[in-house]
């Protein structure tokens, strides 16, 4: 039976323990926002960091941070000024305005996918009543571009900008030094986390749909025809996986990462090595695997830039909730970049196999002409146009250079020449393949998952079963009394273990102890540490494990080092 009630009580736990509030309450809130408190704010940071080092953990991947303002042109050339849109619809009677597929929730089985005058038609034959004053009189439903925008600069000289709506594109912008860093060779990747922005029109569900939100991106660059190698069959738990089900393999399936690759449920192998590691980030962050599902896209819900798309959905409070998005973006945003700025460093080089000999026509650079004309940067200029795969079409041409700086080549500063050259290999559009995680939507299933009711001594009581990677501390340290020389050693002890880089221990001296147990219990602090007057005279404390509250006794020596080895619950 569904316990309605849950939600609130794990609501006012989140409130009650300074772990996730709302915005701005003092001045009526925000919708769309939330406060991390004091305990939210490290449960964040260490799900942030678990994640870091989770990719960091792969040699060819690094880290990058980008601006989160970004020019309108890359944005354009992207397609988010075009087609990142939800539909609105207004009430004609009080003037509210909704999505248009949140009026059609359990009525459609993917009112996101229609056309506006599907919507339109859908709310007039169910004759929807707007929440707010109950009437059914709806103006037609209009597409709303839901980034932030902005300008860069004062006044006239400014230039249009948005807040981003993903960390994607400052890493497309940063494929020239990526590209160099790992020198001219693929695959590799980087990761970014950082804030995004989405104007939503109807938020709600706490934090399952924010306006201002965290967020942690991978682009992946590969060469389309050498994909890389990846072992799929180190993972051996079974995941439930939903394919299209427009497509030929519909239905809901039970299986392995390696079965769904090979029988072909997932086409691409980079894809299906993501997939396998987004559930081992997960697992280490405490969500539960049982809740865990991959739904492949239908084509009619694809993103623009997309060919295939997974989202891994989490089953908590608000029923299943995409966490984790993992798209083949092909050459989409690379090619789209490339023709809009004229770039031509967004390429990969492939080596061929064997070189091929043809004739062909070549241009040489006139030292005579090119050297007064460019003087420091002449002999980058004559190397760059020696270099040159590919002939202008025509005089003057741009001719760009691996730093990115541009010089106007003139007919006069060249000569033409037929040659007999060796092509060792040819230039190509790299593909990406991108995992996406909603960092906020994945704390919230963590602390779902982990919220745990039970009675004891005649009083319900609650604990967030957090994951130690996780947990806001790592240990709490509890003198019983705070006198007698019990509240010095408990200081002494506390000093010690924060020495430690890492280790994050909460010293805790305010009221009864079944008391700091409880408010230990319910922000998910793994171990509690009691210094008694036994303590005094033996130089041992009390270690009381969270989860089933079992309780040994260790000297201070050993309490300290197995902290620091992370191997604490090898006492018990």
């Amino acid at each position: 039976m569904v316990d309605k009630q849950r939600m609130s009580r794990l609501t006012s736990l989140l409130r009650r323990r300074g772990i996730v509030l709302p915005s701005f309450e003092l001045y009526g809130g925000v919708s769309g926002l939330v406060d991390y408190g004091p305990v939210g704010a490290t449960i964040k940071r260490r799900v942030m960091d678990t994640w870091i080092k989770h990719w960091l953990s792969i040699p060819n991947i690094v880290e990058v941070d980008s601006p989160t303002i970004t020019p309108e042109s890359v944005l354009i050339a992207s397609g988010h000024v075009g087609e990142f849109n939800d539909k609105m619809s207004e009430c004609r009677s009080c003037g509210s305005i909704f999505r248009s597929d949140h009026l059609l929730d359990g009525l459609h089985h993917s009112p996101e996918n229609l056309e506006a005058i599907e919507l339109d038609r859908l709310i007039s034959d169910h004759r929807i009543k707007c929440s707010r004053c109950g009437e059914s009189d709806w103006k037609e439903a209009v597409p709303m571009n839901l980034m932030f925008k902005t300008s860069i600069g004062a006044m006239g000289g400014s230039r249009t900008a948005y807040m981003r709506p993903e960390t994607a594109q400052g890493m497309f912008m940063l494929f020239p030094a990526l590209y160099r860093h790992f020198r001219q060779k693929m695959p590799f990747g980087a990761i970014q986390t950082g804030k995004g922005y989405r104007n939503e029109i109807s938020p709600r569900q706490g934090m399952i749909r924010l306006r201002e939100f965290n967020m942690a991106e991978l682009e992946f660059f590969i060469d389309p025809e050498l994909p890389p190698s990846t072992d799929l069959g180190k993972w051996q738990w079974e995941v439930c996986m939903i394919p299209d089900p427009e497509g030929d393999q519909a239905g809901e399936k039970i299986l392995k990462i390696k079965e769904a690759f090979e029988t072909g449920i997932v086409k691409h192998p980079t894809v299906a090595w993501f997939l396998g590691m987004t559930v081992e980030f997960l697992e280490k962050v405490g969500v539960d695997l049982r809740k865990i599902r991959f739904r492949q896209h239908a084509n009619s819900e694809m993103a623009h830039y997309a060919s295939d798309c997974w989202d891994c959905e989490l089953l908590g409070e608000h029923g299943w909730i995409e966490a984790v998005g993992i798209a083949n973006r092909t050459c989409h945003d690379l090619e789209s970049h490339q023709e809009k700025s004229g770039s031509k460093l967004l390429r990969g080089w492939r080596e061929y196999d064997t070189p091929i000999r043809e004739e062909r026509e070549a241009l040489k650079p006139v030292g005579s002409v090119i050297g007064p004309e460019f003087r420091e940067s002449a002999a980058d200029v004559s190397s760059a146009i020696s270099d040159l795969q590919e002939m202008p079409e025509s005089f003057p041409f741009e001719l760009e250079l691996s730093d990115g700086k541009r010089f106007v080549i003139e007919e006069k500063m060249v000569q033409r020449s037929s040659e007999n050259i060796v092509i060792n290999g040819e230039y190509f559009t790299p593909h990406v393949i991108e995992p996406a995680f909603g960092i906020d939507r994945i704390i919230w299933h963590i602390l779902d998952h982990n919220f745990l009711e039970m009675e004891k001594e005649g009083e319900s009581y609650a604990i967030l079963s957090l994951s130690p990677s996780v947990s806001p501390y790592d240990i709490a340290i509890f003198p019983l009394f705070d006198k007698d020389g019990m509240d010095v050693m408990a200081r002494e002890i506390f000093s010690s273990i924060k020495s430690e880089t890492g280790i994050i221990a909460n010293l805790d001296t305010s009221g009864s102890i079944g008391r700091r147990y409880a408010r230990a219990d319910e922000i998910g602090t793994p171990w509690a540490a009691t210094i008694d007057h036994q303590s005094l005279k033996d130089k041992t404390v009390t270690i009381r494990r969270r989860d089933d509250q079992k309780q040994i006794r260790v000297g201070v020596d050993s309490l300290i080092q197995t902290l620091y080895s992370n191997s604490l619950g090898t006492l018990f």
